[in-house]
């Protein structure tokens, strides 16, 4: 229901085949986007830096194809939307990775490949595993966050800044980006990203929420 009344909403769109939904996290509520992606008819792309949560989800059929390739996961995306097939792709990798990589595309070719947005790490726990940096791999990153809590935090802060500019300008050409209820914006702000909503107060976000803008 979010992704079609964020398409509904944002997109005007009651059809969604042919659009593309990307976002990050398969593991305990986050894993149900792969699903309502496809239910949805739109071609999703969900990062996850966790394997096991990948192919959990693969497992239980709730996610169509897994790749850790960019280059494959961008055809796959440009075929899918092209032929407007619905599809749930899982990235083996760090969303930061994926949106800046969309935004390459974007600057190559003047082409946006995304029309709705969103995330789903935990960032209501950012600090302790809930988000992971796009500056080091999974396990590298575990191992830091256990011998050097001040220098993952640090670094957690600089991904966040990286994640939004990258989502700033894509939405900037068009697409819709929503907050998910999982403290991103919140987190993404304290760490110095341009979150703020021009001329309002300092506790709204330039993005909207799924609760109150979506499916209030």
């Amino acid at each position: 229901l979010t992704v079609l009344n964020a398409g509904r909403r944002y997109l005007k769109a009651e059809d969604l085949s042919g659009k593309v939904f990307v976002t990050s996290g398969l593991g305990g509520m986050s894993g149900a986007q792969a699903k309502a992606a496809v239910i949805a008819g739109c071609v999703g792309i969900i990062a996850e830096v966790d394997e096991a949560a990948l192919l959990k989800r693969h497992k239980q059929g709730w996610l169509m194809e897994i790749s850790n390739n960019l280059d494959h996961c961008i055809a796959r995306l440009r075929e899918a939307r092209k032929n407007k097939i619905a599809l749930s792709l899982g990235y083996h990798g760090n969303v930061v990775d994926l949106w800046e990589r969309l935004v390459y595309e974007l600057d190559k070719t003047g082409e946006l490949l995304v029309d709705l947005g969103s995330d789903q790490t935990s960032c209501h726990n950012p600090f302790n595993g809930g988000y992971y940096p796009v500056q080091l791999g999974f396990e590298e990153a575990k191992h830091l966050l256990s011998t050097d809590p001040g220098k993952f935090r640090t670094l957690v802060q600089e991904s966040l800044r990286r994640h939004v500019a990258a989502i700033n300008k894509l939405a900037d050409k068009g697409m819709f980006f929503w907050d998910y209820g999982n403290a991103f914006l919140l987190e993404a702000q304290r760490a110095g990203a341009d979150v703020e909503k021009k001329g309002a107060n300092k506790t709204e976000f330039r993005y909207p929420s799924y609760v109150q803008h979506i499916m209030g």
